[in-house]
């Protein structure tokens, strides 16, 4: 077990682990498949459009016949769900609407914007320069074409693009069980009559809510006490993933890794050089992982995002997007840092000339929860960078 693993080497083994542990897959109905993450390639059943379409109203026609005022005969009309079958011959037209079918034998619309009817006549009545207003077959995609690669995360136009191919379900990972086990003898329900000494479990509510954000099924299992006991029989509920919530550094309450080693559970890494964040710790028994985040707000918080969305990805196979890394101009002075890295919650605007400022929270204490209402971004310092002025870039992370 890593006594002490860097960011880097943490996350290298939450997807290890992630990863070598996909979840199961199912077949959802496509109206309900909003937010999952497909398992196997979407491929197309038909092409989009299935047929040369026509991009405008006027009339289909021959574009050798298309002379100023030359007049054709028209003989009959194609419209949405109402082809006209025949084919044209010169000297014809076919009175066409937007998105019906081409017949057969024309190779331009004349819109009819530049056409002069007159009974079953029509004229063109402006010089057309060459064939166009045809969206030809297959233009969007064709039949047999992969429209949504594996590891998607299915999106309303996802789903559009998925019904176009003629596609009514998917195969998507099944939602990862994460049980959220909060600890300490201190913490109390929202809306509870404090007592002395008590806090309000503040951190469970919010990380249940990233949980949904990210693609698994949080399971409450509740405020376990300063009991190793309380926390064993708490953790027997069949879950995926364990996330604990405090009651992992190295005080005499602190029982949460102990009861997890009696268990059955291996240490993978027991701390991470991370600022907020350094008592997360990472565990595994078979296929089943947990993992522990310290019990300060701003730190679990912040590794939330930093660990356990990654892994979350890992297990269902999620494609992960690159690191959501810009550069901004710091907007106040940022102090040297220590050995640990450091994330610090900031807010990051932009200027209509697209310049990019940083301006980070007054306050970085770890117990606070407030600078989270209007933070977008973290502030990412690497060990023992030096002093940053006020204007310097500093690299940011999207929250």
């Amino acid at each position: 077990m890593i006594r002490m693993a860097s960011v880097e080497q943490a996350l290298e083994l939450i997807l290890q682990h992630g990863e070598a542990n996909l979840a199961a897959v199912e077949t959802v109905p496509l109206e309900k498949a909003e937010g999952r993450v497909l398992a196997a390639p979407v491929v197309a059943a038909i092409s989009q459009p299935p047929a040369a379409v026509s991009a405008m109203d006027g009339y289909a026609v021959r574009f050798s016949d298309m002379k100023v005022g030359h007049r054709l005969r028209i003989k009959g009309e194609s419209s949405a769900g109402h082809p006209y079958d025949n084919a044209i011959d010169p000297g014809e037209a076919v009175r066409i609407f937007t998105g019906a079918h081409v017949p057969p034998g024309a190779d331009h619309i004349l819109i009819q914007e530049d056409a002069r009817r007159e009974g079953e006549v029509v004229e063109v009545a402006a010089a057309q320069t060459a064939p166009g207003s045809i969206r030809r077959k297959g233009r969007d995609f064709n039949a047999g074409d992969e429209l949504v690669p594996a590891g998607h995360r299915i999106t309303a136009g996802a789903i559009a693009l998925i019904a176009a191919g003629n596609v009514p379900a998917v195969d998507v990972r099944v939602a990862p069980r994460i049980g959220v086990l909060a600890n300490g003898d201190e913490l109390v329900a929202p809306g509870s009559s404090l007592k002395a000494g008590e806090i309000v479990n503040s951190v469970a509510p919010a990380v249940m809510s990233l949980i949904r954000q990210w693609g698994a099924e949080p399971v409450d299992l509740g405020v376990a006490s300063d009991a190793e006991a309380d926390v064993r029989k708490r953790i027997a509920e069949p879950c995926d993933i364990l996330l604990t919530i405090g009651g992992a550094s190295v005080g005499d309450h602190d029982v949460v890794r102990a009861a997890f080693a009696k268990e059955g559970f291996e240490g993978i890494f027991e701390k991470v050089a991370v600022k907020p964040g350094k008592p997360t710790w990472f565990s595994s028994r078979g296929g089943q992982l947990v993992l522990g985040l310290p019990g300060n707000p701003a730190a679990a918080m912040v590794t939330s995002r930093l660990f356990l969305k990654p892994l979350i990805e890992a297990r269902i196979a999620a494609l992960r997007a690159p690191a959501a890394l810009m550069m901004a101009h710091a907007q106040s002075a940022l102090p040297a840092t220590g050995g640990r890295e450091e994330y610090l919650r900031a807010v990051v605007t932009l200027e209509r000339d697209g310049h990019a400022n940083v301006r980070p929270a007054d306050d970085q204490d770890s117990s606070l929860i407030s600078p989270f209402l209007s933070a977008n971004a973290l502030i990412h310092r690497l060990p023992r960078a030096p002093e940053a002025a006020a204007g310097d870039l500093v690299e940011v992370i999207w929250l």
